[in-house]
Protein backbone atom coordinates (compact mmCIF):
# COMPACT_ATOMS: atom_id res chain seq x y z
CA UNK A 1 0.00 0.00 0.00
CA UNK A 2 1.23 3.46 -0.85
CA UNK A 3 0.47 6.58 1.12
CA UNK A 4 -0.86 9.02 -1.41
CA UNK A 5 1.08 11.99 -0.04
CA UNK A 6 -0.82 15.24 0.03
CA UNK A 7 -3.77 16.00 -2.16
CA UNK A 8 -6.07 13.47 -3.82
CA UNK A 9 -4.31 10.52 -5.34
CA UNK A 10 -5.30 6.96 -6.18
CA UNK A 11 -4.90 4.14 -3.70
CA UNK A 12 -5.37 0.42 -4.15
CA UNK A 13 -9.01 -0.34 -4.82
CA UNK A 14 -8.83 -3.80 -3.20
CA UNK A 15 -7.95 -2.29 0.17
CA UNK A 16 -10.24 -3.22 3.06
CA UNK A 17 -10.26 -2.40 6.76
CA UNK A 18 -11.40 -5.50 8.64
CA UNK A 19 -12.45 -5.73 12.28
CA UNK A 20 -12.96 -9.23 13.62
CA UNK A 21 -14.43 -10.13 17.01
CA UNK A 22 -13.81 -6.68 18.49
CA UNK A 23 -14.67 -6.37 22.17
CA UNK A 24 -13.79 -3.32 24.23
CA UNK A 25 -14.29 -3.11 27.97
CA UNK A 26 -13.68 0.07 29.97
CA UNK A 27 -15.58 -0.33 33.21
CA UNK A 28 -18.43 -1.71 31.11
CA UNK A 29 -18.60 -3.42 27.74
CA UNK A 30 -18.67 -0.74 25.04
CA UNK A 31 -18.25 -3.12 22.10
CA UNK A 32 -19.28 -6.76 22.14
CA UNK A 33 -17.88 -9.13 19.50
CA UNK A 34 -18.15 -6.73 16.56
CA UNK A 35 -17.05 -8.01 13.16
CA UNK A 36 -17.32 -5.63 10.20
CA UNK A 37 -15.50 -4.91 6.94
CA UNK A 38 -15.07 -1.43 5.52
CA UNK A 39 -14.22 -1.74 1.80
CA UNK A 40 -12.24 0.71 -0.29
CA UNK A 41 -14.06 2.79 -2.84
CA UNK A 42 -17.24 3.00 -0.76
CA UNK A 43 -18.61 5.44 1.81
CA UNK A 44 -19.83 3.39 4.77
CA UNK A 45 -22.23 4.92 7.28
CA UNK A 46 -21.90 3.82 10.90
CA UNK A 47 -25.07 4.73 12.75
CA UNK A 48 -26.53 4.24 16.20
CA UNK A 49 -27.77 6.20 19.21
CA UNK A 50 -25.42 8.01 21.58
CA UNK A 51 -23.50 5.44 23.60
CA UNK A 52 -23.89 2.72 20.98
CA UNK A 53 -20.12 2.45 20.44
CA UNK A 54 -19.63 4.35 17.18
CA UNK A 55 -16.74 6.54 18.32
CA UNK A 56 -15.08 3.65 20.15
CA UNK A 57 -15.28 1.49 17.03
CA UNK A 58 -13.78 4.24 14.86
CA UNK A 59 -11.00 4.73 17.41
CA UNK A 60 -10.12 1.02 17.34
CA UNK A 61 -10.44 0.89 13.55
CA UNK A 62 -7.97 3.77 13.23
CA UNK A 63 -5.49 2.58 15.83
CA UNK A 64 -6.20 5.15 18.54
CA UNK A 65 -7.42 2.48 20.97
CA UNK A 66 -6.42 -1.14 21.52
CA UNK A 67 -9.31 -3.58 21.58
CA UNK A 68 -9.72 -5.74 24.67
CA UNK A 69 -9.98 -8.65 22.26
CA UNK A 70 -10.27 -9.11 18.52
CA UNK A 71 -8.27 -7.68 15.62
CA UNK A 72 -8.40 -4.61 13.40
CA UNK A 73 -6.34 -4.91 10.22
CA UNK A 74 -5.75 -2.98 7.03
CA UNK A 75 -4.80 -5.47 4.33
CA UNK A 76 -3.41 -7.77 7.02
CA UNK A 77 -1.54 -5.06 8.91
CA UNK A 78 -2.52 -4.47 12.52
CA UNK A 79 -4.00 -1.01 13.12
CA UNK A 80 -2.83 -0.91 16.74
CA UNK A 81 0.85 0.04 16.73
CA UNK A 82 1.33 -0.03 20.51
CA UNK A 83 1.44 3.75 20.94
CA UNK A 84 -2.06 5.02 20.20
CA UNK A 85 -0.71 6.88 17.16
CA UNK A 86 -2.50 5.93 13.93
CA UNK A 87 -0.65 4.63 10.91
CA UNK A 88 0.29 7.36 8.40
CA UNK A 89 -2.23 5.80 5.99
CA UNK A 90 -5.06 6.82 8.35
CA UNK A 91 -6.73 10.21 8.77
CA UNK A 92 -9.47 11.24 11.20
CA UNK A 93 -12.13 13.91 11.27
CA UNK A 94 -12.86 14.13 14.99
CA UNK A 95 -16.25 14.92 16.49
CA UNK A 96 -14.58 17.39 18.87
CA UNK A 97 -12.66 18.93 15.93
CA UNK A 98 -9.25 18.57 17.63
CA UNK A 99 -8.07 21.96 16.34
CA UNK A 100 -5.16 23.81 17.95
CA UNK A 101 -6.55 27.08 19.37
CA UNK A 102 -3.35 29.11 18.97
CA UNK A 103 -3.08 28.30 15.24
CA UNK A 104 -4.98 29.77 12.31
CA UNK A 105 -7.38 27.71 10.23
CA UNK A 106 -4.74 27.28 7.50
CA UNK A 107 -2.06 26.31 10.01
CA UNK A 108 -4.37 23.69 11.55
CA UNK A 109 -4.69 22.06 8.13
CA UNK A 110 -1.05 22.56 7.12
CA UNK A 111 0.26 20.92 10.29
CA UNK A 112 -1.24 17.57 9.26
CA UNK A 113 1.03 17.57 6.21
CA UNK A 114 4.09 18.96 7.98
CA UNK A 115 3.80 16.11 10.49
CA UNK A 116 4.14 13.74 7.53
CA UNK A 117 7.29 15.46 6.28
CA UNK A 118 5.83 17.83 3.69
CA UNK A 119 7.80 21.05 3.20
CA UNK A 120 6.10 24.04 4.89
CA UNK A 121 5.47 25.98 1.67
CA UNK A 122 3.95 22.95 -0.02
CA UNK A 123 1.90 22.15 3.07
CA UNK A 124 0.51 25.69 3.20
CA UNK A 125 -0.40 25.60 -0.47
CA UNK A 126 -2.20 22.28 -0.08
CA UNK A 127 -3.96 23.58 3.04
CA UNK A 128 -5.34 26.54 1.10
CA UNK A 129 -6.68 24.17 -1.56
CA UNK A 130 -8.22 21.91 1.10
CA UNK A 131 -10.00 24.84 2.75
CA UNK A 132 -11.34 25.84 -0.67
CA UNK A 133 -12.87 22.37 -1.07
CA UNK A 134 -15.14 23.22 1.84
CA UNK A 135 -15.85 26.83 0.87
CA UNK A 136 -13.73 28.43 3.58
CA UNK A 137 -10.59 29.55 1.72
CA UNK A 138 -11.28 33.08 2.97
CA UNK A 139 -10.97 31.92 6.58
CA UNK A 140 -7.37 30.71 6.36
CA UNK A 141 -5.94 33.50 8.52
CA UNK A 142 -8.66 33.32 11.17
CA UNK A 143 -7.78 31.98 14.59
CA UNK A 144 -9.83 29.01 15.73
CA UNK A 145 -11.51 31.04 18.48
CA UNK A 146 -12.89 33.36 15.79
CA UNK A 147 -14.68 30.54 13.96
CA UNK A 148 -18.24 29.30 14.40
CA UNK A 149 -18.95 25.66 15.17
CA UNK A 150 -19.79 24.93 11.55
CA UNK A 151 -16.64 26.66 10.33
CA UNK A 152 -14.49 24.70 12.77
CA UNK A 153 -16.12 21.51 11.57
CA UNK A 154 -15.20 22.33 7.97
CA UNK A 155 -11.62 23.16 8.99
CA UNK A 156 -11.46 19.76 10.71
CA UNK A 157 -12.71 18.16 7.50
CA UNK A 158 -10.09 20.00 5.44
CA UNK A 159 -7.36 18.78 7.80
CA UNK A 160 -8.56 15.17 7.59
CA UNK A 161 -8.92 15.21 3.80
CA UNK A 162 -5.74 17.11 2.91
CA UNK A 163 -3.35 14.19 3.45
CA UNK A 164 -5.03 11.97 0.88
CA UNK A 165 -5.02 9.03 3.30
CA UNK A 166 -5.89 5.47 2.37
CA UNK A 167 -8.38 5.35 5.27
CA UNK A 168 -10.58 8.30 6.26
CA UNK A 169 -12.60 7.94 9.46
CA UNK A 170 -15.06 10.77 10.09
CA UNK A 171 -16.96 11.09 13.36
CA UNK A 172 -20.17 13.14 12.91
CA UNK A 173 -18.56 15.40 10.25
CA UNK A 174 -21.84 17.15 9.38
CA UNK A 175 -23.44 17.62 12.81
CA UNK A 176 -22.92 21.41 12.88
CA UNK A 177 -23.66 22.07 9.21
CA UNK A 178 -26.66 23.38 7.31
CA UNK A 179 -28.07 21.41 4.40
CA UNK A 180 -25.90 23.11 1.79
CA UNK A 181 -22.61 22.56 3.59
CA UNK A 182 -23.66 19.03 4.54
CA UNK A 183 -24.00 18.36 0.82
CA UNK A 184 -20.51 19.73 0.21
CA UNK A 185 -18.99 17.43 2.83
CA UNK A 186 -20.87 14.40 1.50
CA UNK A 187 -19.67 15.17 -2.04
CA UNK A 188 -16.07 15.39 -0.81
CA UNK A 189 -16.44 12.11 1.09
CA UNK A 190 -17.53 10.54 -2.18
CA UNK A 191 -14.50 12.02 -3.92
CA UNK A 192 -12.24 10.36 -1.35
CA UNK A 193 -13.97 7.02 -1.92
CA UNK A 194 -13.80 7.49 -5.69
CA UNK A 195 -9.99 7.57 -5.59
CA UNK A 196 -10.05 4.25 -3.73
CA UNK A 197 -9.97 5.24 -0.06
CA UNK A 198 -11.76 3.44 2.75
CA UNK A 199 -14.27 6.02 4.02
CA UNK A 200 -16.31 5.50 7.19
CA UNK A 201 -18.75 8.09 8.56
CA UNK A 202 -20.22 7.84 12.05
CA UNK A 203 -23.51 9.73 12.06
CA UNK A 204 -26.89 10.23 13.70
CA UNK A 205 -28.29 11.85 10.56
CA UNK A 206 -30.65 9.68 8.45
CA UNK A 207 -29.95 11.90 5.42
CA UNK A 208 -26.23 11.16 5.71
CA UNK A 209 -26.92 7.43 6.06
CA UNK A 210 -29.11 7.56 2.97
CA UNK A 211 -26.34 9.27 0.99
CA UNK A 212 -23.76 6.57 1.83
CA UNK A 213 -23.10 3.39 -0.14
CA UNK A 214 -23.18 0.99 2.80
CA UNK A 215 -24.75 1.08 6.25
CA UNK A 216 -23.75 -0.59 9.51
CA UNK A 217 -25.87 0.07 12.60
CA UNK A 218 -24.76 -0.35 16.21
CA UNK A 219 -26.77 -0.50 19.40
CA UNK A 220 -25.38 -1.17 22.87
CA UNK A 221 -22.04 -2.19 21.37
CA UNK A 222 -23.42 -4.77 18.96
CA UNK A 223 -24.02 -4.77 15.23
CA UNK A 224 -27.76 -4.85 14.57
CA UNK A 225 -27.58 -4.27 10.82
Amino acid sequence: MTLSGFGPGPVQTDTALRLDGITYVAGRTLLDDVSVTFPAGKVTALSGPSGSGKTTLLSIAGGLLQATSGTAELDGREMWTGSGDPLPQVAFVLQVYGLVPILSARENVSIALRARGTAPADADEAAEAALARFGIADLGERQVEELSGGQMQRVACARGFVVGADVLLADEPTSELDEGNRGVVLAELREEAARGAVVVVATHDPAVVEACDLHIALDEGRVIR
